[in-house]
C-alpha cells in the first residue's frame, strides 16, 4: 500500500510505523465486525474491541476514537465491499446486455446481505440510536450501489432500450424539480419519468432484500426464496423499462 506525496505528487512506501498503524485499524475494524455479529450496533463496545485485541482500551482510543468513529468505519468497510462484490459481478455481464446487468447487480446485493445480515442491517435497517453517520465521509461509499444502478438504466437509454411499458401518472411540480435535478446531476439523458421508475426499482430491490434478511415473510411462506427473487428482478426490470431477458 503506498502513501502520497502531498508535495510532490509522488508515491512513496509506508514507514513501519504507518504499516503498522493501518494494520491495527484494519484488525479493529475486523473484531469490530465480529462484534457487530455477536452483540448488534448499539452494543458495540470499544473496550470488548481492546480485550480481544490484546491491548488496554486506551490503546484502541489512539486508533480509533470513539465508538461513533468506529460505526463510521465499520459503515465505509461494509459500503465499500458491497459496492467491490456489485462492481465486480456487473462488471461480468456484458455491456449490451442491460437486463443481465440489472440482474447481476440485484443478486449481488442480496447475496452479500444473506452472508453479511449484521452490516446489513448497520446500513440499511433501523438507525442506531444517538449515532449520526458523517455525510462526508459516508455518503459516496454509500451510493455506490445506487450510481452502478443509474449507470446500467442510462446504458439502457442512450442504447435506445428503456422505454416504461405503460402510462405513468403525471409528475407533481415539486418532484418532477427534484427528478430535473437528479437528471442534471448525474447527466442523464433518460427523462425524470423513468429517472423516477428507477427510483422505484432501487427502493423495492432493497425492499425485497431486507424482508429476505429480517425474515418478514415469515419462516414458512416461501419455501425456494431465490426463486421469488428472481421473479422480483424480472418485474422490476419491466418496471425500470429494462428490455427482457435475453434467451
Amino acid at each position: 500500500m503506498d502513501d502520497i506525496d502531498s508535495t510532490a505528487g509522488k508515491s512513496r512506501p509506508l514507514t513501519p510505523r504507518q504499516r503498522a498503524r493501518v494494520q491495527t485499524v484494519a484488525d479493529i475494524v475486523r473484531l469490530g465486525r465480529q462484534h457487530l455479529a455477536t452483540d448488534g450496533a448499539a452494543a458495540l463496545s470499544l473496550r470488548a474491541v481492546a480485550r480481544d485485541l490484546g491491548v488496554v482500551s486506551s490503546a484502541v482510543y489512539r486508533y480509533v476514537e470513539s465508538r461513533d468513529e468506529l460505526l463510521t468505519l465499520l459503515l465505509i468497510d461494509a459500503f465499500d465491499e458491497l459496492g467491490d462484490e456489485v462492481d465486480a459481478a456487473v462488471g461480468e455481464a456484458p455491456e449490451g446486455d442491460h437486463f443481465g446487468r440489472f440482474a447481476a447487480l440485484g443478486r449481488a446485493v442480496r447475496t452479500w446481505a444473506l452472508r453479511e445480515p449484521a452490516c446489513y442491517s448497520l446500513l440499511f435497517g433501523s438507525p442506531v440510536p444517538g449515532y449520526n453517520a458523517p455525510a462526508d465521509r459516508t455518503t459516496a461509499p454509500g451510493t455506490r450501489v445506487i450510481v452502478s444502478l443509474i449507470g446500467i438504466l442510462e446504458s439502457a437509454s442512450r442504447a435506445g432500450c428503456l422505454a416504461a411499458a405503460g402510462p405513468s401518472p403525471q409528475l407533481p411540480p415539486t418532484l418532477a424539480g427534484n427528478l430535473a435535478a437528479i437528471r442534471k446531476q448525474f447527466g442523464l439523458a433518460m427523462p425524470e419519468e423513468l429517472v423516477a421508475r428507477g427510483v422505484l426499482v432501487w427502493s423495492s430491490l432493497f425492499g425485497a432484500v431486507s424482508f429476505e434478511v429480517f425474515n418478514q415473510y415469515g419462516p414458512d411462506t416461501f419455501t425456494a426464496p431465490a426463486e421469488l427473487f428472481e421473479h422480483h428482478l424480472s418485474v422490476l426490470a419491466g418496471v425500470a423499462g429494462l428490455p427482457p431477458a435475453v434467451g
